[in-house]
């Protein structure tokens, strides 16, 4: 079943891969014997789904989480069973995948208020003066 991004993106199965692993924490008995932890592996580079523009968004903004061959990685090891960790990892995939393909809100430009501009001047003033006053009074004869 492919994962559902948003409304237009939907990722494959075959370009997500899932490897698992020993995973810490509570668990009794299972802990030393079950690979219940979940690591999902998308190649971003080789995907067939995104556009090479949503290629470049997802690298740049989800740089910390991609390895040096192009793979981007999410750990699910919250549960204690297999299962749920994979459905955890798929879940936060997707919510990575949609925050970083989405488009960055428009900047508004802005105005520095008259008041908070003659605050400015007024403690820049102040400072000014105060500078002033020491180089008269200390200054070397």
């Amino acid at each position: 079943m492919p994962i559902e991004i948003d409304a237009s993106t939907f990722i494959p199965d075959d370009e997500v891969g899932f490897t698992t692993s020993r995973s810490g924490g509570p668990g009794g008995q299972n802990v030393n014997k079950v690979e219940t932890r979940v690591t999902l592996w998308f190649n971003v580079e080789g995907s067939a789904v995104l556009s090479p523009g949503e290629k470049q968004l997802v690298t740049e903004r989800l740089s910390s989480r991609i390895n040096k061959e192009g793979l981007l990685w999410v750990t699910s090891s919250r549960h204690r069973t297999q299962y749920a960790n994979r459905e955890s990892a798929i879940d936060r995939f997707a919510a990575l995948l949609r925050e970083a393909l989405a488009p960055a809100p428009q900047r508004r430009p802005t105005r520095i208020t008259p008041a908070a501009r003659a605050e400015r001047l007024k403690h820049k003033k102040r400072r000014s003066l105060v500078k002033q006053l020491r180089r008269e009074r200390f200054s070397p004869e």
